[in-house]
C-alpha cells in the first residue's frame, strides 16, 4: 500500500498485475522502482507476438490469458496485488474503431475489469484509454464506467495526459483513471499534485488546446457520488 505522510509521497514496494497487458509497458516503467509483477493477462488469437514477448522477457511471471477466464486460474485466486492496471482495447472508443463503446465486445472488456477489481479488491487501480471515451454517447458511457468504479468502493480521479511531456517524442494523449479503495484523495494526489508530474505545466498549456475541465480532469467520490462529469 502506498501511504502519504504530511503531504509527501513515500516510495515502497508494490505488487501489481496487469490486464490486456500487450508487451507490458508498465513493467518497463516500474522496474527501476523494484515493483513486483504477480501476473499478466494477454490474449489475442490473431496476434501471438505480445504473449511471446512476455514469455521471453518475463519467464517467471504467469500470463493468465483471456481476461474473461482468469478468475478460474489458481494464480489469480491466490494473488493479492496492491495495484491492478488495465488498458482495455481502445478501438471501441476511437474514431478508427467506429466508436461503438460498450456495444462493441472489446468495449465490454472494460466492465470485465470492474468485475476483476471487485473480486481482488486491490488498494489501487489504473485504467487508461483514448480521450474519445470521454465524449462517446454524449459522455454517458464514461459516466457509467466511473459510477461502476465508485459503486464497488473506489474513489477515483481522471486526467488526460500527453506522452510528449513525459520524455516521449510523440504526441499521444490518453485519459488515465486512478482509483484508491475507500477514498478519493490519494488518487487525486497521484494525478494532480505538481510533484507527481514531471512535465512543465505552463509549457503544456501553450502547446495544446484544452478540453473543458469537467471532462479532461475530474474526481469521483467514493460510493457513487460523482462530480465534474455530466
Amino acid at each position: 500500500m502506498v501511504k502519504y505522510e504530511k503531504g509527501d509521497r513515500e516510495d515502497i514496494e508494490m505488487k501489481y498485475a496487469t490486464l490486456c497487458s500487450g508487451v507490458e509497458a508498465p513493467s518497463v516503467a516500474w522496474e527501476p522502482l523494484g515493483w513486483e509483477p504477480l501476473w499478466f493477462s494477454e490474449y489475442d488469437p490473431k496476434n501471438e507476438f505480445p504473449a511471446q514477448v512476455l514469455a521471453h522477457h518475463y519467464p517467471n511471471v504467469p500470463n493468465l490469458g483471456d481476461i474473461t477466464k482468469i478468475q478460474t486460474r489458481e494464480e489469480f485466486r491466490e494473488s493479492n496485488p496492491d495495484l491492478i492496471i488495465a488498458g482495455t482495447p481502445c478501438q471501441a472508443f476511437s474514431i478508427a474503431g467506429l466508436r461503438k463503446g460498450t456495444d462493441d465486445p472489446r468495449g465490454k472488456l472494460t466492465f470485465e475489469f470492474v468485475r476483476i477489481l471487485e473480486a481482488k479488491r486491490p488498494q489501487w487501480f489504473i485504467w487508461e484509454n483514448v480521450p474519445g471515451v470521454l465524449s462517446i454517447n454524449d459522455g454517458r458511457t464514461f459516466y457509467e464506467l466511473i459510477q461502476a468504479f465508485t459503486q464497488i468502493g473506489y474513489g477515483v480521479s481522471w486526467r488526460v495526459l500527453d506522452a510528449q511531456y513525459f520524455g516521449v517524442p510523440q504526441r499521444r494523449r490518453r485519459v488515465f483513471v486512478v482509483g484508491y479503495l475507500g477514498d478519493w484523495r490519494p488518487s487525486q494526489k497521484v494525478l494532480f499534485e505538481s510533484e507527481s508530474l514531471p512535465w512543465h505545466l505552463a509549457k503544456s498549456r501553450e502547446k495544446r488546446k484544452r478540453a473543458p475541465l469537467d471532462t479532461e480532469r475530474g474526481v469521483g467520490k467514493t460510493g457513487g457520488g460523482l462530480n465534474s462529469i455530466r
